[in-house]
């Protein structure tokens, strides 16, 4: 069974330190948290008071930065187990399947766990990678275009593991693009199995920064609950748009307290506080950007026309300024631009910092708070920023999950009441009646 033992030798001294804190509660449920990368997912819920078991994901890079911020707080202290495998099946055609070593291992880490608490509700968080459910940019290899629509069956994959495990909730997370049909119809898909296996199950569009996250990230949400829980099961689930007691925060009000940095430095007072550095050109460009505005000051500078051939060609074709959002700063009196993998870069994205003062692009600091992640949450190795950046930037935001998380326990008022008519045996790991 691949665990995470080795890296756990080493978190030794902190799992003693946490253990001194008093007797530790119940959780108030269970969790596998699969495609969980760097632990955006996993943060959120283990801040909802919950106990995540597994983390089950083939990125291996992610491990270290997954377990050592990822102890639970609650039953016995300990981390999850970090599953490196792949999801798929293993068949001739891709023989590198590992579907039923996850199995395997989560057989027995579910088993212990339900013998524990068999009343304690069990959650299924299953938030694939989004990338095969974003445009596809031409030039794209053959290989990685067949990756990508393969990888778009992953959430039919992951709703063996449901069926298997019979979790009183599902929570799945994706971009906002995986509902259009262009994609082949697979969140739909999803629910449609969903419904089948015998679960209440609702979808949202949703944007974070209206749940109290200085970023605009807009994402679809999925949540189910097993029908049975229901006196009276509703059709769907109805999953809010909004969190009404979060209060709007803005990219200044999120950054506040960061020491400045220039370009290619960093401030080792702050974990991952390091900034991408520059070339000459680049340098010269945000020297002029104001904050919040659109590359058009690139036309007008005090040094001449700043702005790429390339862009002036497309602008000149189209008769309109595209790529907008390249080379610009953050407006500080509002919420961030989505934080992507390349949020560390001046030309990929509205990442520059928004205070003129700082000529560079946002720390992996500065990214990670806008994501939601507190500022004892460090991203391994440290000194990598590209690795860093692209944990950063497929996280979910750990405040998402525990708000959609509590309002998945929320939508059940007695978990022990006569609606609970199905329980797992502890012994089979599967539904019994």
């Amino acid at each position: 069974m691949s665990n995470n033992s080795e890296l756990c030798e080493t978190l030794n001294f902190e799992l003693l330190s946490r253990t001194k804190k008093g007797r530790p509660k119940k959780p108030k449920f269970l969790a596998i948290d699969f495609f969980c990368g760097a632990g955006g997912t996993t943060r959120g819920l283990i801040d909802a008071d919950g106990y995540v078991l597994a983390g089950v994901d083939k990125v291996t890079t992610c491990a270290r930065t997954y377990l050592r911020n990822n102890g639970n707080e609650t039953w016995d202290r300990d981390y999850p187990v970090f599953l490196d495998m792949d999801i798929f099946p293993k068949s001739e055609e891709y023989p590198q399947g590992q579907q039923h070593k996850i199995e395997e291992s989560l057989d027995v880490i579910v088993a212990r766990a339900r013998e524990k608490y068999p009343d304690v509700p069990l959650c299924l968080a299953i938030c694939a990678p989004c990338q095969p459910f974003t445009a596809m940019s031409h030039g794209m290899s053959e290989q990685r275009v067949e990756k990508r629509s393969s990888d778009r069956s992953l959430l039919m994959h992951a709703s063996q593991f449901v069926e298997r495990y019979q979790p009183e909730y599902v929570l799945s997370e994706n971009v906002a693009g995986i509902s259009k049909q262009r994609f082949g119809g697979v969140w739909q898909e999803f629910m449609d199995e969903l419904d089948k296996i015998g679960y209440v199950v609702g979808s949202s569009l949703i944007c974070a920064s209206n749940f109290g996250i200085p970023q605009r990230r807009r994402r679809s949400i999925l949540a189910g609950v097993r029908s049975d829980l229901f006196d009276e099961p509703p059709s769907k689930l109805v999953v809010p748009q909004s969190d009404p007691e979060a209060k709007a925060i803005s990219v200044e009000a999120a950054l506040k307290g960061l020491p400045k940095l220039g370009a290619g430095a960093s401030d080792p007072s702050v974990p991952n506080h390091l900034s991408r550095g520059l070339n000459d050109i680049n340098l010269r460009r945000i020297t002029y950007a104001p904050a919040g505005g659109s590359n058009s000051y690139l036309e007008n500078t005090p040094e001449g026309d700043l702005s790429l051939p390339c862009h002036n060609r497309v602008n000149s074709k189209f008769g309109q300024r595209c790529f907008g959002d390249s080379y610009t700063r953050m407006a500080p009196d509002e919420v961030s631009p989505t934080i992507t993998t390349k949020c560390h870069s001046f030309t990929n994205g509205r990442f520059g910092h928004h205070d003129v003062s700082q000529k560079r692009c946002i720390s992996m600091r500065e990214a990670a708070r806008l994501q939601s992640f507190k500022d004892d949450y460090i991203f391994y190795p440290e000194n990598q920023l590209t690795s860093v950046a692209t944990q950063i930037g497929n996280a979910v935001p750990p405040k998402l999950a525990s708000f959609f998380m509590n309002y998945l326990l929320s939508s059940i008022s007695d978990l022990s009441g006569s609606g609970r008519k199905k329980r797992l045996d502890p012994k089979t790991h599967h539904s019994s009646f």
